[in-house]
């Protein structure tokens, strides 16, 4: 899968994804009505609207992106009614042939470990027959207990030739509480991105691993050391735009070949419509501000990218 992302990235000459985590009050009033009118003001309701919400915005974007990042806690708030849709979203992303990254954050060991990562990237067996769960391309998983909370995930991914990425540098303020920590005078997240790169070595594509990493867009200098210590794992970088990242503070995070990260964008893009910028466009055309949103993004840091050649 990380060949397809490559691929895809070279061919859109667009290296981000849409951050597709909706909130109720991003939704705008003519969506929520029309659900609410079919499901009432219930859960199920709600889940229609953010689906129909999704639809609108992959519609109007999936020509640009070469991937997305549904964020599963989004859609758990509204519970089994909002994980039906995140199914729904994932699958109808997967038909747009777009690269799906579940942003699920996972991390525990074992069987525990091995379940989710059978439910999210591989197939549960179920008498004779084997079914894939929620069935995204890659996952985020926290590696806060080691490799016994890793190695399962990897396994999947060698079968199913699915992808990770690895929490190293977060992008909120108080990462750095733990992650910052000094052991034996460096940093943890040094530590944690060797160990990326150890794990990635083992699991390569045609140019790149498909084990990646998470640094924030908010760290850049952090980037830029963790950008060495991975030469060859894939780096999924939050906090563009509304956390503060923009174009020229992310070109560290890419390699001499303008590849190797993937930047991602959530409510800068999927509630456009409600900044001054889109402002124009109203309630009526969110999805034709996000698609607005999206081309700006990419003009941004392909321009980076570009003044460093």
């Amino acid at each position: 899968m990380i060949n397809k992302l490559t691929e895809k990235i070279r061919k859109t000459h667009a290296p981000i994804c849409v951050g597709l985590d909706p909130m109720l009050s991003y939704v705008p009033k003519q969506v929520q009505e029309t659900a609410f009118k079919e499901y009432g003001e219930t859960l199920e309701g709600a889940a229609e609207a953010i689906w129909q919400f999704n639809k609108a915005i992959i519609d109007a974007t999936y020509d640009l992106i070469p991937a997305v990042k549904p964020q599963i806690a989004m859609y758990e708030q509204f519970g089994i009614p909002g994980l039906v849709a995140f199914k729904k979203t994932v699958d109808y992303c997967k038909e747009k042939d777009l690269v799906v990254i579940g942003d699920i954050k996972r991390g525990d060991i074992g069987s525990t470990s091995s379940a989710y990562a059978v439910g999210h990237l591989g197939k549960v067996q179920v008498g004779t027959k084997e079914y894939a769960g929620f069935d995204e391309d890659f996952a985020t998983v926290n590696p806060y207990l080691g490799s016994d909370g890793v190695n399962p995930f990897i396994d999947i991914c060698k079968k199913e030739k699915k992808g990770l990425f690895i929490l190293v540098k977060t992008s909120n303020p108080s990462s750095g509480e733990f992650q910052d920590q000094l052991i034996n005078g460096r940093p943890l997240y040094e530590l944690v991105g060797e160990k990326v790169a150890q794990w990635g070595a083992d699991c390569m594509g045609d140019e790149y691993s498909y084990i990646g990493a998470v640094v924030g867009a908010t760290y850049p200098e952090m980037g830029k050391v963790l950008r060495k210590i991975m030469p060859k794992s894939y780096i999924l970088v939050p906090g563009y735009g509304a956390q503060g990242g923009k174009g020229k503070d992310l070109v560290h995070f890419f390699n001499e070949d303008g590849l190797g990260a993937v930047v991602n964008s959530s409510r800068g893009i999927i509630a456009a419509y409600k900044q001054e910028q889109y402002a124009e466009f109203g309630e009526a055309n969110f999805a034709d501000a996000s698609r607005k949103a999206v081309e700006t993004m990419v003009a941004d840091i392909d321009g980076a990218l570009t003044a460093l050649k």
